[in-house]
């Protein structure tokens, strides 16, 4: 009979694509999806970005666990690499692999699937029952060259930890993209990240910054368009900085180089860029956006933020002032047209957070043609200064929950502000799969080419690229559309209510 596994993703674009990497080796495997509370394997593909992650992760262990007490659990993803002994004590727990060897997740899956839970205890993968100071000794693991996983996990009598500063296991390369499981895969192309902002464990749950050769890159784009793909997004940690560890002799070293060379040497309809941060944005990489913008390349832009502030972006250790990050918003603007969409991430409440300082991001936000944001309070990360700066000068909960209102509020207003503009205009997307509610009201759910979410009036199948009209928007700024006949479609919509925004965009 054959395995049967479900994957529950936590966090950013980048985990999910580990986790879509992790189901499709799985399914190339021969095991197949299945709901957590009838599946053998569960793997818990974590977060840790915040303290509130951390719960949600450890909550749905626990239901998990109450709900299918025969299932094996594995935990992995960033909190795994943090702190993998809080997971490993978790009841149903039987591995626990950090980031640093998410490419044996499935190998251990699989191996776990063929046996039966024998007890609940604690251990490394080398010295089992092995203890520092009542802590949990990270395994220090050789090669899977030379121990195999199924030696591994027959060494153990307690739960298998897998987890330590190296990352010679962190890439999920040999995975296939399916479009089974989304219209619209990630390809995660970058792993972990250099910078080092105050308040971000992302250093110690991912390591330093690591691309995937641009090799594996175009291998995986070939096999994706030749199964029918159209609309590829590449995604990473610190996606900007892709290609500038990798060897000198290879070409190209830039993420504009890669972008350029997928274009040249295969037949991708559409690319889609994830978060970039601020000064990665540098002229190559905005020239491709002139060059390709509205064709190949999403007129979609998102740059992480954090702060309005001059004095909290210092304190942040952000590479960026406000200023520079209005130039940046200004260069997009004009190389990919008025039709771009912006978005940014943005934190509430980071220590020392003054009245006036937050008045300052939030003039600065309101000034900005965003077209969405990504808001969320500030959660101290042990072993970064900010968990210290936090100890020091904390700002209120009840302080932070009333600038994280006023934020929402401006929020929504940008959200249907920009959406508003595009009202009887024309636009490339993409249809996506219709949850059953609106496939049997036959209506179909889409994605314009620059990020506007929209209901056709008429049922499609997934994967289709075509041309809409926006027709209308709803209470609720779901944006109405209908689908234009091809040959009465224009590639390059411009309404006239377009262009003041490069007037007034500041």
């Amino acid at each position: 009979m054959a395995s049967t596994f479900h994957i529950e993703n936590f966090g950013c674009r980048a985990a999910r694509a580990d986790g879509e990497a992790v189901a499709a080796l799985l399914r190339n495997s021969g095991a197949t999806e299945s709901l957590p509370a009838e599946a053998d394997v569960v793997i818990v593909n974590t977060c840790s970005v915040t303290a509130e992650a951390d719960r949600e992760a450890r909550a749905y262990i626990r239901r998990t666990h109450r709900q299918n007490p025969d299932s094996r659990i594995i935990a992995t993803g960033c909190y795994a690499q943090r702190a993998p002994e809080e997971l490993a004590a978790l009841p149903g727990v039987a591995a626990v692999i950090g980031n640093s060897h998410k490419a044996l997740t499935p190998e251990i899956a699989l191996q776990l699937s063929l046996s039966k839970p024998s007890g609940h205890d604690l251990s490394c993968a080398e010295n089992a029952g092995n203890k520092e100071s009542g802590a949990f000794a990270r395994s220090r693991t050789p090669s899977p060259h030379f121990v195999t996983v199924r030696d591994l996990l027959a060494s153990r009598t307690q739960s298998l930890v897998l987890a330590d500063d190296t990352f010679a296991h962190s890439f999920l390369e040999e995975a296939s993209l399916s479009l089974d499981a989304q219209t619209r895969p990630n390809l995660k192309i970058q792993e972990g990240c250099s910078n080092r902002c105050s308040f971000c464990v992302i250093p110690q749950t991912r390591g330093n910054s690591r691309s995937l050769s641009s090799s594996a890159v175009l291998s995986h784009v070939r096999d994706f368009v030749s199964a029918g793909g159209n609309e590829l997004v590449f995604s990473g940690i610190n996606l900007g900085r892709w290609g500038r560890d990798l060897d000198r002799s290879s070409e190209p070293r830039t993420l504009s180089g890669l972008v350029r060379e997928v274009f040249d040497q295969t037949a991708l309809s559409r690319l889609r860029l994830s978060s970039i941060e601020p000064m990665d944005w540098d002229s190559d990489l905005i020239s491709v956006v002139q060059e390709f913008s509205g064709t190949r390349l999403a007129r979609h832009a998102h740059l992480p933020l954090q702060s309005g502030s001059d004095s909290v972006l210092r304190r942040m250790y952000r590479r960026y002032r406000p200023w520079h990050y209005a130039e940046k918003v200004a260069e997009l603007l004009r190389a990919a047209g008025p039709a771009l969409t912006l978005g940014a991430d943005v934190m509430v409440g980071f220590p020392g957070e003054t009245d006036r300082e937050f008045q300052e991001s939030f003039d600065f936000i309101g000034s900005l043609p965003l077209g969405y944001l990504h808001l969320f309070p500030f959660s101290p990360r042990p072993a970064t200064r900010a968990f210290e700066l936090h100890q020091e000068n904390p700002v209120p909960a009840v302080v932070v929950d009333e600038r994280m209102a006023a934020l929402r509020t401006l929020a929504a207003e940008k959200v249907r502000a920009h959406r508003n503009r595009f009202i009887g205009a024309e636009l490339p997307a993409i249809t996506l799969k219709a949850a059953p509610a609106l496939h049997e009201a036959g209506r179909t759910p889409a994605l314009s080419d620059n990020f506007l979410p929209v209901e056709l009036n008429v049922p499609f199948p997934a994967n289709q690229l075509l041309h809409i009209r926006i027709t209308s928007i709803g209470p609720d700024s779901t944006l109405l559309a209908s689908p234009v006949l091809a040959e009465a479609a224009r590639s390059e919509p411009q309404p006239e209510t377009f262009e003041p925004i490069l007037e007034n965009a500041f």
